[in-house]
């Protein structure tokens, strides 16, 4: 039984922590891309599909990696656009605050 609960546990903070790392790293992506493709265009819209097509192509890579998203709530969904949007802000922000083209 306690055997159990640990191993439930663990795979709990696995799944949190692949979720928390994928959101991660798509912000930090959408960045890149945005700086790439929009550079010093800050006033540009188009970052928000960067962001928005970085946040729907999780999914499907969070269910190679084994994460079951059919079980995802709507506090999940929004934790993952949360991070991801915010990775993207700051990581876009720092590169254009500091003039990086590509």
């Amino acid at each position: 039984m306690a055997t159990e609960q640990v191993s439930e546990r663990r795979s709990s903070h696995i799944r949190g922590i692949t979720v928390t790392s994928v959101a991660t790293l798509a912000g930090v992506a959408a960045a890149l891309v945005s700086a790439a493709f929009l550079g010093t265009a800050a006033k540009d819209q188009l970052g928000l599909v960067v962001v928005a097509a970085f946040v729907f192509a999780q999914l499907p890579v969070l269910k190679v990696l084994g994460i079951d998203v059919e079980d995802f709530s709507t506090k999940d969904h929004l934790y993952v656009l949360f991070m991801t949007f915010s990775l993207w802000f700051v990581t876009w922000t720092i590169l254009l605050t500091n003039g990086v083209t590509f």
